[in-house]
């Protein structure tokens, strides 16, 4: 049998699983498989934004993620979002269906410009954290539908009136 290495700040003493093999201690049965979330089974009781539907698939909620939370969210025909921010976590988009826009305030020129990225199927975005921003759909026949994915367990969303940067409340001191 091959050496089994344990990391140094594994946290006690290694487990035994029933089928004998060596774990650290850490590592507790739910977090030893692989979790399978159907289309059907996506959560729809999640944080959500005027104008678009999130669903949850990966959250704490439904395979015990400590550190991760990953959804779809759809965004119908001709429908803007409301104006928001996703607090202290990163968020990662990636564009399944539709040309979805994404709209925020590019803070580094000499005044303040709204800003518009257009998107298309199998683009990505990456928002940082605290930025406001919305999600546009302007074809009036196809949903926009995007998958996300935040560093913070929960879907934090920060419902705003627009994409002004002082009615945000950022904290550095919080992850």
């Amino acid at each position: 049998m091959p050496a089994l290495h344990l990391p140094a700040d594994s946290g006690g003493a290694p487990v035994r699983t029933p089928s004998g093999v060596v774990l650290p201690a850490g590592i507790d049965p739910f977090h030893r498989r692989l979790h399978r979330i159907a289309p059907a089974s996506l959560v729809e009781q999640t944080t959500q934004t005027s104008g678009m539907k999130r669903r949850e698939a990966i959250s704490g909620k439904t395979v015990g993620a400590r550190h991760l939370w990953m959804g779809q969210t759809h965004v119908p025909g001709a429908t803007n979002s409301g104006n928001h921010h996703h607090g202290a976590s990163e968020t990662a988009i990636f564009v399944v269906s539709g040309t979805p826009v994404f709209v925020f305030v590019d803070l580094e020129g000499d005044e303040p410009v709204e800003t518009r990225i257009q998107t298309g199927p199998g683009d990505y975005i990456f928002v940082p954290p605290y930025v406001p921003h919305r999600e546009e759909n302007p074809d009036p026949d196809t949903e926009a539908v995007v998958v996300i994915a935040r560093t913070t367990q929960e879907a934090i969303v920060v419902n705003l009136d627009t994409l002004a940067w002082p009615q945000v409340s950022y904290d550095p001191l919080t992850p």
